[in-house]
C-alpha cells in the first residue's frame, strides 16, 4: 500500500530493535511542532520477552498481552491512553466549533447505501433518518405519494441509541412472502453478531421467536413463509456465539425454539473447510422453487449448491462444485440460473446455467466481458440491469434475458449509483446516487418503460456549485497508471500550502467511489482538499486490479498510495507539512504500513480499526482468517516474508520521527479486534523519536463502524478533524 524509497526493517533488525527500545537517544525532532508536548508522559506499557521462529527468522511480540481485552491490566491501559488522548483532542480549540458544523450539517434526510429502497408485497419500505436521530427509521407506504409509517424504529431499542439494526448483506430487513411476517436483525455495540427476530406486520407486535449466533447474512424466507433458512455459528458453553468455528446452515420453523431447529448443510467435507473454513449462504428463488447455497472461501472463489423444492428428497445437488472463480447468484428463468462470475473473466461477465442440464459444456454466456469492471447485476422486470464502473464512476446498462443491450441507463449525473433490486415478474426498481457534494437521493426506474423518477431528494446547506471535483491519473512505482479523486472548494491556489486529506483501501476488491460524507464537505469548508486514490487491491478495474494489490502483490497497494501523495506534492495542491492520510480496517493497515515506510512524507495520520498485526491477525476468527485470500497465512513461508516486510506493528523502528498520528478504534469490534491498534499504539509511543503525538483514541460500546448512533459519528469526526487541524496548523 505503499509506494516507499524507504525500505522495510530486515527481520533480523526488527528483532533487535524491538528489545533495544529506550536504550539509546532519540533522533532530533525534525517534524515536530517547536515548543509543543504532550504534556504528559504515554501510559507506561509493559513489554513481555515472547519471541516465536517463523522459518528461521526469530519474530518478537512484546504486547501480546494486550490481546486479553478483557483482563484488569488490559483495562487499566486502555483508560489510561484514553485519559491521554480525550483530553488533548477536546483541547483544540477548533474542535467545538468544527462539531457544531458537522452536527448542523449532519441534519438532512439521510439514506444508507446498504440498504436502498425496496418493495415487496406491494408495499414499499424505506429506511431512512429524517436528520440527527441516532439510528435511521424503517419505513412503509403502500404508494410512493402517500406518507410514510413508522414500521420499526431502532431508537427504541436502548437510550443511547449503540443497538441498532443488524449489519448484514443486503436488507436489514427481510418480509415473508405473504408480507405478514418481517425479519430483522439486531446487532449489540456494533458487533457484527446478530439477533434475528420476527414481527407481525399487522400488529407490529415480535413474536416469541429468536435467532441467535448469526453473522453477516440476512435469512432467506421459505416460499409458504413457514420458517427462514439461516447461517449461524455454534454457540460457546457460556451461550455466546463462537465465532472461530465455521458457519452451517440451518432451519427455524416458526413459533418453535432455536435448538430445534433443523441442520441443513454443513461444511465437513469441503474441501477447503481446513484452509479457510468455508461458510453457506442460503438465498431463496423469486418463484420460490429453488434454495441458492453459496459457498464462501475468502474473496476470489465460491461454490454454488442448490435444494429443489420441488424435489426434496434428492437433497442438496452441487452446481458449481469448483473452487477456481466467483459465482454471484442473480436470479432464475424457470430452471435457468444466472451468474456473474470471473472465470476466464477478470472484469466479470453474466451466464446462464440449466439446472436440469448443468453440465458445464452446457453453461451459456449471456453478457460477455466488457472494459469496465462488472460490479453487481439484477434479473427485474424481465431484463438483466448490470452495474459497471468506469475509471471509478458508476455506468449502469440494461440487457435482454438472452444477452441483447437495450441500453445504458442514464443516471443523475457523474457519480456512484447503488441498488437496482427487485424481482424478476415486476419491472420497478429503486437506486440510491451520489456525488462528493449531492447527499444520496433516491430514485425509482421502470426498467422496461425506461423511465426514472425523482422520489426524495434531500436538502443540505451547501451550495455544490462552490466546490469542484475532478479525476486525476498519476504513475505509481512501477509504472501502473492509477485514478484519483480530488474535490475541493473552487478557486484554491496551487501554491502547496492546502491542507490535504488523501483517503484510500486498496483491498478486498472492494471499489471506492465518489459519495457524498457529511465529514468530507466539512473538511472541504475548512479549506481541505479531498483526494480518494482508487489504489491496487480494489475492484475499481475487476480482478486484475484486485490481485494486483493482494497477497505477495501487497505492497503495490502501498507504493500506489505513496505514489499519490507523491503526485499532490508535486503538482502544487500540498507540501508534507500539510498532507495527511487517513484509512479504516484495511485502510488503517494501509495508513500503518506508510507512516512506516514514509513517515517523513506526511503531516498527519488518522489509521481507523486497522488490521496491523499481519502475522497473527488470522487467528482473531474464522471470518478473519477468510482474509487469507488478500493476506496470506503466516503458516506459509512465501506469505510470511511479505506480511513481515510490511506489517505495521512489525516494523516501527526506534527514534524515528513518525508524525502526528491518531489511531482510533472499538471496544466491541469483533469484526477487527482493537488489540491490533492497542499494539500498534503501543509500539509506536515506544519508538518514537520526536515531539509529534501517537494517540490511541478507544471508544466504548461500539463495533467496526456499522450501526454507531449519530451522535458517536459526529464526536469521531470532530475528533479526527480537530486532531488534523492542530497537527497540519490549519
Amino acid at each position: 500500500m505503499n509506494r516507499s524509497t524507504i525500505p522495510c526493517v530486515s527481520a533480523a533488525i526488527l528483532f533487535l530493535s524491538l528489545f533495544i527500545v529506550g536504550c539509546g537517544p532519540a533522533k532530533p525532532p525534525e517534524q515536530a511542532r517547536e515548543g509543543w508536548s504532550l504534556g504528559a508522559p504515554y501510559p507506561e506499557t509493559s513489554r513481555q520477552d515472547l519471541v516465536e521462529d517463523f522459518f528461521g527468522t526469530p519474530v518478537a511480540d512484546p504486547y501480546r498481552w494486550l490481546e486479553q481485552l478483557d483482563s484488569e491490566q488490559t483495562r487499566s491501559w486502555i483508560e489510561a491512553q484514553n485519559a491521554l488522548s480525550f483530553p488533548f483532542l477536546e483541547s483544540v480549540p477548533a474542535r467545538e466549533a468544527i462539531k457544531q458544523r458537522l452536527t448542523d450539517l449532519w441534519n438532512f434526510e439521510r439514506f444508507d447505501r446498504r440498504d436502498v429502497p425496496f418493495k415487496a408485497n406491494d408495499r414499499y419500505f424505506i429506511k431512512r433518518n429524517p436528520g440527527l436521530l441516532d439510528q435511521a427509521i424503517v419505513y412503509v407506504t403502500d404508494s410512493l405519494d402517500h406518507e410514510l409509517t413508522v414500521f420499526l424504529d431502532p431508537n427504541t431499542f436502548s437510550e443511547d441509541g449503540t443497538i441498532a439494526l443488524g449489519n448484514v448483506g443486503g436488507h436489514t430487513i427481510v418480509p415473508s412472502p405473504e408480507g405478514d411476517l418481517v425479519a430483522y436483525a439486531k446487532a449489540d455495540a456494533g458487533s457484527d453478531w446478530n439477533t434475528w427476530h420476527f414481527r407481525e406486520f399487522a400488529t407490529g407486535e415480535d413474536l416469541p421467536d429468536v435467532i441467535r449466533h448469526s453473522k453477516f447474512f440476512p435469512v432467506a424466507w421459505a416460499p409458504d413463509g413457514s420458517g427462514v433458512y439461516y447461517s449461524r455459528h455454534p454457540a460457546r458453553e457460556d451461550g455466546t456465539g463462537d465465532g472461530s468455528k465455521p458457519m452451517r446452515l440451518f432451519f427455524h420453523t416458526i413459533g418453535t425454539e432455536q435448538t430445534a431447529d433443523d441442520l441443513v448443510y454443513d461444511l465437513i467435507d469441503e474441501p477447503r473447510h481446513r484452509d479457510l473454513q468455508p461458510y453457506p449462504v442460503a438465498e431463496t428463488s423469486d418463484d420460490g422453487r429453488y434454495v441458492v447455497i453459496t459457498v464462501v472461501a475468502g474473496s476470489f472463489e465460491n461454490q454454488v449448491h442448490y435444494l429443489d423444492l420441488a424435489d426434496p428428497g434428492a437433497g442438496i445437488r452441487r452446481l458449481i462444485g469448483t473452487w477456481e472463480a466467483l459465482y454471484g447468484y442473480i436470479g432464475n428463468d424457470g430452471s435457468t440460473f444466472f451468474f456473474t462470475t470471473t472465470k476466464d473473466a477478470p472484469n466479470s461477465r453474466v451466464i446462464a446455467i440449466d439446472v436440469a442440464d448443468p453440465d458445464p459444456s452446457r453453461w451459456h454466456e449471456l453478457i460477455p466481458e466488457a472494459e469496465e469492471a462488472l460490479q453487481d447485476v439484477s434479473y427485474v422486470g424481465g431484463h438483466l440491469v448490470a452495474e459497471y464502473l468506469k475509471d471509478a464512476k458508476s455506468l449502469v446498462r440494461v440487457y435482454r434475458t438472452d444477452g441483447t443491450f437495450m441500453r445504458d441507463v442514464e443516471l443523475p449525473g457523474i457519480g456512484t449509483a447503488y441498488g437496482f433490486d427487485g424481482h424478476g415478474d415486476d419491472p420497478e426498481t429503486f437506486f440510491l446516487f451520489t456525488s462528493f457534494t449531492t447527499p444520496m437521493e433516491l430514485w425509482a426506474y421502470d426498467v422496461v418503460a425506461d423511465e426514472a423518477t425523482l422520489v426524495r431528494r434531500p436538502s443540505v446547506s451547501i451550495d455544490p456549485e462552490d466546490y469542484v471535483t475532478k479525476q486525476v491519473f498519476y504513475t505509481s512505482a512501477d509504472g501502473t497508471r492509477i485514478p484519483m479523486f480530488l474535490s475541493h472548494k473552487k478557486g484554491i491556489e496551487l501554491d502547496g500550502a492546502n491542507p490535504t486529506l488523501l483517503y484510500g483501501y486498496g483491498g478486498f476488491n472492494v471499489s471506492y467511489t465518489p459519495r457524498f460524507l457529511t465529514s468530507t464537505v466539512v473538511w472541504m469548508e475548512m479549506g481541505g482538499v479531498y483526494a480518494l486514490a482508487n489504489i491496487r487491491g480494489g475492484g475499481e478495474y475487476g480482478e486484475e486490479w484486485h490481485l494486483a494489490g493482494a497477497r505477495l502483490n501487497k505492497q503495490n497497494v502501498f507504493d500506489d498510495f505513496i505514489a499519490a501523495a507523491e503526485w499532490l506534492i508535486a503538482n502544487d495542491y500540498t507540501s508534507t507539512p500539510k498532507l495527511a492520510i487517513e484509512g479504516g480496517s484495511n485502510g488503517g493497515l494501509l495508513v500503518g504500513a506508510c507512516v512506516n515506510q514514509r513517515p517523513d512524507l506526511f503531516g498527519a495520520a488518522v489509521a481507523e480499526v486497522g488490521v496491523l498485526d499481519m502475522i497473527r491477525y488470522h487467528t482473531q476468527s474464522a471470518n478473519a482468517r477468510n482474509w487469507s485470500t488478500d493476506y496470506g497465512l503466516s503458516e506459509t513461508e512465501d506469505d510470511f516474508r511479505a506480511q513481515i516486510a510490511y506489517s505495521p506493528y512489525h516494523n516501527t523502528v526506534e527514534g524515528t520521527c513518525y508524525p502526528p498520528t491518531l489511531i482510533t478504534t472499538a471496544d466491541h469490534d469483533d469484526r477487527v479486534a482493537p488489540w491490533h491498534s492497542f499494539k500498534y499504539a503501543a509500539a509506536l509511543q515506544q519508538v518514537q523519536g520526536c515531539d509529534n503525538p501517537i494517540l490511541l483514541r478507544v471508544e466504548t460500546r461500539a463495533g467496526h463502524s456499522a450501526g454507531k448512533p449519530t451522535w458517536m459519528r459526529i464526536d469521531e469526526a470532530a475528533d479526527a478533524w480537530a486532531f488534523l487541524a492542530w497537527a497540519l496548523d490549519m
